[in-house]
């Protein structure tokens, strides 16, 4: 048996940051030849970034992209570099452009693998953009291994190019990625691979990227297989990491020559002494690994976007309380500024409440109290109001001045508004435009409000003390724009209507399908309608993180028109 020193470079790329991402990888491949890496291998797209949407539509990126990966290879030498980048001009085609992969050793590119699936669905569009390639080969022989290289989708498929390679003589198979987290997806990916890697008899490289671009987050958590199914080797979650692995390659013998791929050497074995011990990292529990998700997600958000501060809405209630606590641990505390602004209605416990979570986390507050805005506002429209009675239009008001007040301190001091907005309440439409909305990015967009509490309590225990005040988690959700208002006046129960949420928008069911799962018709039918009625709101809200298999957001895109009853 053959030993392989082979790293999973995971890194956190900037969609568009050419050079800052050449820079890291280079940082990245300098670590791993001296840890004495035989190959080392990088995400899909890192050059670029992922995913870089229309930028592959303007010529002058794709082009500046191909002469960063130069530019990289040039700073190769023994080991063995996998990158991926965008490739114009294929097959001697000037308009094809290919998802790539470039090995690269030696001060230069020896060869190029294309990615054959392109995922289409979700959050993915990249038939938009790209050519599937169509050539399972070559093999690259580092070290006297003959390697398979593919890309992300092109492993999924079990008698894709991976199984091809495996056949026509691989000994280890490498898949690059860019595969963006949900809740219950590493379980998946190490399911499949386990799979993979007994159908083919070989071990399975896999790397995978990490950081957050818009609303999806990528996890990083690269393994390695062993032919058995095994995770021999796994990286950090949410972080970057580079994992160095002693893989040990199984002999096998030679295809037949119909079925052998050419082979390209690229590199020969540095034969490191010793022997690196692969390191198996844990798993975050549930729980955890999605609050893990919304911390880098919001943070990446942040900075990539060239804010240091941001502010938030405190109302004392859980899901401003939740927002500050995973603004704090991704930022730091003396980064977020909590913005009190209490009205009439106002209850002293929420006041209250929102200072000592302030206290807990030590981040800083101002208190605006809205009352003079909102007479003023009264005074202002009480001509076209006369004569009719107080409801909606008048609560909402109030979430529209605290909106106005908090976009004015952004637009004054350069700070990023986060909003505080849950799922459940986006899907339902219990929201306000121009009001709770009104912000940068919206870090619980994607969590129930079921998982609001839990992660908060989850937060609490890590802690081994309550950040979010235990008043905070008992007391009946309320958004406090009429006296003694309730949550469950206007929405049904959340334990009850979460699971018809999660059906409808994330599994797609119609009415008819839920009524046959055992939900109660009335109460389906109520909650689709308050679903399909507000679309139009959910496409004015800002970006917020992914955490769940379809968020709202380019995962689900309905016509905002349309008559159709579920």
């Amino acid at each position: 048996m053959t030993n392989l020193r082979v790293a999973a470079a995971q890194i956190d790329a900037v969609v568009g940051d050419l050079d800052g991402n050449v820079a890291r990888m280079l940082k990245a491949y300098e670590a791993a030849e001296a840890a004495g890496a035989d190959l080392v291998a990088f995400p899909e797209l890192a050059v670029t970034g992922y995913p870089p949407e229309d930028l592959l539509l303007r010529p002058a990126f794709v082009e500046q992209a191909g002469e960063a990966l130069v530019k990289l290879a040039a700073g190769t030498g023994r080991p063995a570099a996998v990158v991926g980048f965008p490739e114009r001009g294929a097959g001697g085609d000037p308009d094809r452009l290919s998802n790539a992969a470039a090995v690269c050793a030696d001060g230069r590119v020896h060869a190029v693998y294309r990615k054959h699936h392109l995922p289409n669905y979700a959050v993915f569009d990249e038939q938009r953009y790209f050519a599937p390639g169509d050539d399972a080969g070559p093999l690259f022989v580092v070290g006297g291994v003959p390697v398979g290289v593919s890309i992300c989708e092109d492993i999924w498929d079990p008698l894709g190019p991976a199984f091809r390679q495996a056949e026509a003589g691989a000994r280890l198979l490498l898949n690059i990625n860019a595969s963006p987290y949900y809740a219950g997806r590493l379980a998946e990916r190490e399911a499949m691979l386990a799979a993979r890697a007994r159908d083919a008899g070989v071990p399975i490289v896999y790397v995978n990227l990490v950081g957050g671009q818009d609303e999806l987050v990528f996890d990083g958590a690269s393994l390695v297989v062993h032919e058995s199914g095994d995770v021999i080797a796994r990286a950090h979650q949410f972080t970057e990491d580079l994992l160095v692995s002693d893989i040990g390659i199984p002999a096998r013998p030679r295809p037949g020559s119909a079925t052998r791929l050419s082979e390209i050497h690229v590199s020969e074995a540095l034969l490191a002494p010793g022997t690196k011990t692969p390191r198996v990292e844990n798993v975050y529990p549930p729980v955890q690994e999605v609050y893990e998700a919304l911390v880098l997600g919001t943070r990446d958000y942040v900075e990539k976007n060239g804010f240091h501060d941001v502010l938030i809405g405190l109302s004392g209630g859980v899901d401003s309380s939740l927002v500050a606590v995973v603004a704090a641990d991704a930022l730091g505390p003396d980064r977020v500024t909590g913005v009190l602004m209490p009205s009439r209605f106002s209850s002293d416990h929420s006041v209250a409440d929102a200072e000592a979570l302030v206290a807990n986390l030590g981040i800083r507050s101002h208190t605006i109290g809205i009352e003079p805005a909102h007479r003023a506002f009264e005074g202002m429209l009480a001509e076209v109001f006369a004569g009719t009675e107080p409801g909606l239009a008048e609560e909402n008001l109030q979430a529209r001045i605290r909106g106005t007040i908090l976009m004015t301190m952004s637009n004054k001091f350069g700070a990023m508004v986060l909003t505080t907005g849950n799922k459940s309440e986006l899907a339902t439409g219990y929201s306000t435009l121009y009001g709770d909305m009104a912000g940068g990015f919206a870090v619980i967009k994607d969590v129930p409000k079921t998982l609001v509490y839990a992660l908060c309590r989850d937060r609490n225990t890590r802690e081994g003390r309550p950040l979010v005040p235990e008043e905070v988690l008992q007391k009946p959700p309320s958004a406090e724009l009429r006296p003694d208002q309730r949550d469950s006046e206007t929405l049904p129960d959340y334990d009850v209507l979460d699971p018809i949420l999660e059906a409808y928008v994330e599994r797609d069911r119609s009415v008819g399908e839920l009524v046959a799962e055992g939900f109660d018709g009335s109460m389906v039918r109520r909650v689709v309608r308050l679903v399909d009625r507000n679309e139009y709101k959910r496409r004015q809200a800002p970006p917020g993180v992914r955490v769940s298999r379809k968020a709202f957001g380019k995962d689900r895109r309905p016509p905002i028109t349309n008559r159709w009853p579920g």
